[in-house]
């Protein structure tokens, strides 16, 4: 096999199911998509793909060439990651991801950083997906919960996330605010829409709040602050957000049950680069300032 574009493609076929779901990832035309898949074909000859009318399903050899493929992907991914995290200067690509939630932190964050780095390009990946370091997909990580266990990755405690119960004055002013806990049966509230998650504040408003007192839901924590300001009820907003609003008065201050732990994770192949240990000094210093 000398012609490892051919191989991709087919391997984006197999993994995407289309013709166009592969152009797209690939960034090229379909024509090249359904080029590469022929001449790949020709070449071993035998066929990789039943075509359908709902697009391309590999046959067995068409996965067997999809699981090659996969492994050697993976592979220059973990390469590409570590050779763009080497050297001595804080240049080129800094990879970071974290949940979106932590965007009005850390954005100013990078860009202060980013300033202090003339040449430094910043990619900030949000998402719920977890990004791979291991595959070079981030450089840095910041990740809230249960501190990670993946192997081969170095993790270090960033600070706890503080949480308090907020209203907006629309609703106190309709609803009243309560005077403690045992006065939230009586009033609506703002929640997550998954019933399994495992964020401390939200198990501890399964805990406490009747379901039918949880009168607005989302699966988007960003929009469960816009619903508190809004007036659809009482919810949990990081204390270091409420800060910077002017639309929220506070129901019940922070409580330890409440808060979050934040974890910085980075790959045991890149956490001793110069570009990570500035990037990680810099943001541990900022840090001190978020749950001002």
């Amino acid at each position: 096999m000398d012609n490892w574009d051919e191989v991709r493609t087919a391997y984006q076929v197999a993994r995407m199911g289309t013709v166009s779901g592969a152009a797209e990832v690939l960034g090229v035309h379909h024509a090249t998509v359904i080029r590469h898949i022929d001449v790949i074909e020709a070449r071993l000859g035998v066929k990789l793909f039943q075509r359908h009318a709902r697009g391309y399903t590999p046959t067995e050899a068409g996965e067997d060439l999809m699981r090659v493929a996969q492994t050697t992907e993976d592979q220059l991914n973990q390469l590409s990651g570590r050779i763009k995290g080497q050297g001595d200067d804080v240049t080129g690509e800094l990879v970071v991801t974290s949940l979106v939630s932590l965007a009005p932190m850390l954005v100013p964050t990078l860009s202060a950083f980013q300033a202090e780095n003339e040449g430094l390009i910043v990619r900030y990946l949000t998402g719920e997906r977890l990004f791979r370091l291991e595959y070079g997909e981030a450089h840095v990580a910041i990740r809230a919960g249960t501190a990670p266990d993946q192997p081969d990755n170095v993790v270090q405690p960033l600070l706890r996330q503080r949480m308090a119960l907020y209203a907006s004055p629309d609703y106190i002013a309709r609803f009243g605010k309560p005077a403690n806990p045992s006065e939230f049966a009586k009033h609506r509230f703002v929640s997550s829409d998954n019933e399994t998650s495992r964020a401390p504040f939200n198990r501890w408003l399964r805990a406490h709040v009747p379901a039918e007192a949880v009168t607005f839901r989302s699966s988007d924590i960003r929009a469960m602050e816009e619903a508190v300001a809004a007036g659809a009820g009482i919810g949990f907003v990081a204390v270091c957000d409420a800060a910077r609003r002017s639309d929220l008065v506070e129901v019940h201050p922070p409580m330890d049950d409440w808060s979050a732990p934040l974890w910085l994770v980075t790959h045991v192949d890149l956490h001793r680069t110069a570009k990570v240990q500035s990037f990680l000094k810099f943001l541990k210093a900022a840090a001190k300032d978020w749950g001002a």
